[in-house]
């Protein structure tokens, strides 16, 4: 197994624990709009990365796009001040420490390897992460009756 899947697993197998918290917690409407969000902005430099040939200028974009998704994953962290416990703070702290690295990691194998088969296949388990987390916390979710 190459070094540069190490970031892209680890984050993948953290956010399946922390939407485990979240489905034990609920999440409220803005949680419930803001990490599908989040998901999109992994989703957008990831594709490019998957999709288009390596070059100066699509990586200029392909950063451009990595530094909007780590500001814009931030944006919950009031909310979070408010509703999460000592454990969910620990999995976000990693996460967001993850998060710039699994776009370093892309990068690096979207350079050095464009024809990788994590690179091709991560689009499309982000891609259904995403329609997942829409359909389950807008549809499919119902609050735990305290």
């Amino acid at each position: 197994m190459k070094l540069l899947y190490l970031p892209l697993l680890l984050q993948g197998m953290l956010m399946i624990y922390d939407e485990g918290i979240h489905r034990r917690r609920g999440l409220g409407a803005w949680e419930r709009m803001g990490h599908p969000l989040d998901t999109l902005s992994v989703f957008i430099p990831i594709s490019l990365a998957a999709f288009l040939e390596f070059s100066e200028t699509h990586l200029q974009i392909f950063i451009a796009a990595s530094a909007v998704s780590c500001v814009l994953v931030t944006k919950d962290e009031f909310v979070h001040a408010r509703e999460c416990d000592a454990r969910e703070h620990w999995v976000h702290a990693v996460l967001f420490v993850l998060h710039p690295l699994v776009f370093v990691a892309t990068g690096f194998l979207w350079w050095t390897d464009p024809t990788d088969i994590v690179l091709a296949t991560q689009p499309v388990v982000l891609g259904l992460f995403f329609f997942y987390q829409i359909i389950f916390w807008s549809y499919l979710w119902k609050p735990i009756a305290r």
